[in-house]
């Protein structure tokens, strides 16, 4: 017994994987699992920014690349052969603020505030999976839980292969400070709740932290330094803290980026206070991200190796004159959810700050542009939160999309979307990019992603540890139940 179990940790790859079989749920929407495979003719856009590589045969064993080969190489008799001849391959997504919830539906008879107990979110446990899943996210963060026994339960299950999904960095309940309006939050006042909420949950298994908007800067303090002395990093939705004091006490990545969450330049900021929504966004609408203060700000991260997580789709969502869902989106909703969401944006539409919304949202996309360029390290991932306008997955590629608006190349985008996040996680040397030894996991997509950015919509096939996922059966199992499980 004690042989085997060391030959398994030494291995880590295919056949430790498979020690177990997939289970009848999971083999339904599998298309490929030999043992060996190869993928000819195809596109490879290996995510680290570089030219892609064409007419390529990508040769996949046991769960892992084996061999990246010109299309005119012999391939060894024993392999499944599949002809990738129009479409490209490039890495798995690693989706870096990828929730396992979703906002749940408003209440129609006081739509002009929040009904009591407060704004729910409803946890996707069954949906959520497998839409990342067929979107080609093979590793995703939950970055924040209101149900964090639901989400390491899902981990156990998917990593059993008893359900379908990606593999999961899953971040635990939400570190808040008082007066939240979640009522699926708790209410951390003292500096030792947070160490004790944190060390509690790291022993259930959670791998990431993740303050909130309420947190106060001692609260905070002790929340970082907890962590990092379990071993596990801290991000951060903040508010009653601004970046300069989270990135002085150590924060490892704030989400969201500067425009949407930064309070450190609203006038009369009280101590330890959230200021107004209305106040954040007058405070940034004369600055400009070359000014000083901006900049100093900017510098500041990238000086303290904090990184920033985009997350344009759910500011997007709250725009009216932008596209809104599409009907092959909406169909995996619920009536309720999709009615909620339609409520939401004729709302945004009455309000006529369209203009001011497109505004903010331009100089959010300018600050991750700048960001980048001055070296600093930008995750991806969609938070399908919001009005309802985000869903797992397709929000993923939204991201991706929106980051070349932003003015990336779509190879930097896809670098952004792959590598980054396995940067941050501490798995570049396993995820990440398309190399010889790293794990099989990669998108087919129809198309030319490197040059039509909008070709990541074409998911075909998706690898994970080195088995063939069909996309549509994976989305056509979730048919009318997002917002409902």
């Amino acid at each position: 017994m004690i042989r085997v179990f060391v030959v398994c940790l030494t291995l880590l790859g295919w056949a430790c994987a498979h020690a177990q079989s997939p289970s009848d749920e999971v083999k339904k929407f599998l298309r490929f699992d030999d043992a060996v495979i190869a993928l000819t003719h195809v596109r490879i856009i290996d995510g680290t920014g570089t030219a892609p590589q064409e007419d390529r045969t990508l040769l996949l064993r046991q769960g892992r690349i084996a061999a990246i080969q010109a299309a005119s190489a012999p391939i060894p008799s024993d392999v499944r052969v599949i002809d990738l001849s129009g479409r490209s391959v490039i890495p798995g997504l690693v989706g870096m603020h990828d929730h396992l919830m979703y906002t749940a539906s408003i209440n129609f008879d006081e739509a002009d505030k929040i009904p009591m107990p407060g704004f729910l979110v409803t946890e996707l446990a069954f949906s959520a999976p497998r839409l990342y899943l067929a979107a080609g996210v093979t590793t995703m963060r939950t970055t924040g839980s209101v149900e964090p026994y639901t989400d390491l339960n899902i981990r156990r299950q998917i990593d059993a292969q008893q359900i379908p999904g990606p593999h999961l960095d899953v971040t635990g309940p939400y570190l808040e400070g008082s007066g939240s309006f979640f009522p699926q939050m708790t209410d951390l006042t003292e500096p030792e709740q947070a160490r004790r909420t944190v060390a509690f949950w790291v022993q259930q298994g959670v791998t990431s932290s993740k303050a909130y908007m309420n947190i106060t800067e001692a609260v905070l303090a002790a929340a970082i330094d907890e962590s990092h002395r379990q071993h596990i990093k801290v991000t951060g939705h903040l508010c009653a803290v601004d970046y300069h004091q989270a990135a002085a006490l150590g924060i490892d990545n704030l989400e969201h980026g500067p425009i949407y969450t930064d309070t450190e330049f609203v006038p009369g900021r009280k101590h330890d206070t959230c200021p107004s929504g209305g106040e954040l966004a007058a405070s940034w609408q004369n600055l400009t991200i070359d000014s000083p203060q901006v900049q100093a700000m900017m510098h500041d991260l990238i000086k303290r190796n904090v990184a920033v997580t985009s997350t344009l789709p759910v500011f997007e969502a709250m725009i009216p004159t932008r596209q809104p869902l599409s009907r092959h989106q909406m169909e995996s909703m619920s009536s309720e959810s999709v009615r909620s969401y339609l409520h939401e944006r004729t709302k945004a539409a009455a309000s006529g700050n369209a203009s001011k919304q497109e505004a903010l949202f331009k100089k959010e996309m300018a600050f991750e542009l700048a960001f980048v360029r001055a070296g600093g390290l930008l995750l991806a991932g969609p938070d399908p939160t919001g009005n309802g306008g985000v869903l797992p997955g397709f929000g993923d590629h939204r991201e991706i999309e929106l980051l070349v608006e932003a003015g990336f190349t779509p190879l930097e985008a896809i670098h952004i979307g792959t590598a980054n996040g396995a940067r941050y996680l501490g798995r570049l040397d396993r995820i990440g990019t398309i190399e010889v030894g790293k794990s099989a996991d990669l998108v087919v997509i129809k198309g030319n992603p490197g040059t039509h950015i909008e070709d990541i919509e074409n998911v075909e096939l998706v690898f994970k540890d080195g088995m063939a996922y069909d996309p549509a059966k994976l989305i056509g199992s979730v048919r009318g139940m997002v917002g409902v499980r």
